[in-house]
């Protein structure tokens, strides 16, 4: 006789949501295909439930980035990766069912996370590089992640793990929690944004005076919370010495991510901090110092910046494509490549720079 395999772990989020929601019957979407047999979706399932405070919403709660079954990860103290997803999304009138495209982009962080192995936590965010609902308008461009104000910590028999609020944000949004941290941009705009509900049609919170004034406040007092920053086009080019003459080190960044690293480097470097930025193949590492020096090694860059250097590269990353070199770095060309952001089907949709 086989032994049923234990459900202790979705058993105890099935509680915790009783708690919160005692009268309502979630609207329960389920995978056919676990992803382990080949299936197209990493999470077991997903619960939807209707709520009218502070404002008519959905709440979707996903199943599956912790340990539902049994325990088969080593770490006892967390189930699984630690969290479950939350995500909260204003009602349209008259709307019967949660929208399929929610459930969508609840899988495809499932599919992120379970691909790359990177795991969200709050104060956490994502650029999407285009509309959260895709085709439609919105000026929701990015995603962050928060405490979700309703569910927190849970202790399972399988370990331990947070609800993590997933929350639509603008373009704008996203660059104010680089230059300053997701939370105090979130806190500042609360007022805009009750229970972080996202809501596709609304504006950014930034275009409110006090919010902005926050950012701006924070932003110079505090420095920036983003220590490190994936650019997918960085990448590094060793200069070769001929016999007559060597050529120069090339540094490439790519033109969407080239304005905010500047920002980032005032951010951090003037404040006495690092700033690490991820490519494929290569790590470049910024930081501080009285004068500027270049140190190479096999699978990092360290580039100490004084603060004359840091004001000129700064100025000098802008979204366009170009080339260029500093003063305090003879022997070094810094290229900006432009970028082609493409959609789902790989079609190239815009360029920048």
């Amino acid at each position: 006789m086989s032994e049923e395999a234990s459900t202790a772990g979705w058993d105890a989020i099935d509680k915790a949501l009783r708690t919160l929601y005692p009268d309502q019957e979630p609207k329960h979407y389920g995978t056919l295909i676990s992803y382990m047999l080949g299936g197209p979706d990493p999470l077991d399932g997903i619960s939807v439930y209707d709520v009218q405070e502070p404002r008519p919403h959905w709440h979707f709660v996903t199943y599956g980035f912790s340990e539902l079954y049994d325990k088969e990860s080593d770490n006892k103290d967390y189930s699984g990766f630690g969290f479950e997803l939350t995500f909260r999304l204003a009602k349209e009138g008259g709307e019967a069912e949660p929208p399929a495209w929610a459930h969508n982009l609840l899988q495809n962080m499932g599919r992120y996370v379970f691909n790359s192995g990177n795991v969200f936590r709050p104060g956490d965010y994502l650029d999407a590089n285009g509309p959260i609902c895709l085709g439609s308008d919105t000026l929701l461009t990015a995603l962050a992640f928060t405490n979700d104000p309703e569910l927190g910590l849970l202790n399972t028999p399988n370990g331990q793990l947070e609800f993590i609020q997933m929350t639509g944000i603008t373009g704008d949004e996203l660059e104010a929690m680089q230059i300053w941290n997701t939370n105090g941009l979130l806190k500042s705009g609360a007022d805009y944004l009750p229970y972080f509900i996202t809501d596709l049609t609304r504006p950014s919170v930034l275009s409110r005076e006090k919010v902005a004034a926050a950012v701006e406040e924070g932003s110079e007092k505090e420095g920036s919370s983003t220590g490190f920053l994936y650019n997918d086009q960085l990448s590094w080019q060793s200069g070769k010495k001929g016999m007559f003459r060597s050529a120069a080190h090339t540094l490439q960044l790519g033109a969407k991510q080239a304005k905010i690293i500047g920002k980032l480097l005032r951010g951090r470097i003037l404040k006495g901090r690092e700033l690490t930025l991820v490519g494929p193949e290569i790590r470049v590492v910024f930081e501080p110092g009285i004068t500027s020096e270049l140190d190479i090694q096999e699978e990092k860059i360290r580039l100490q910046l004084d603060e004359e250097t840091v004001t000129l590269l700064s100025e000098q990353l802008q979204p366009l494509e170009s080339s260029f070199s500093l003063p305090a770095f003879k022997g070094l060309t810094i290229q900006i490549l432009k970028t082609h952001i493409k959609d789902t089907e790989g079609q190239i949709v815009h360029t920048i720079g």
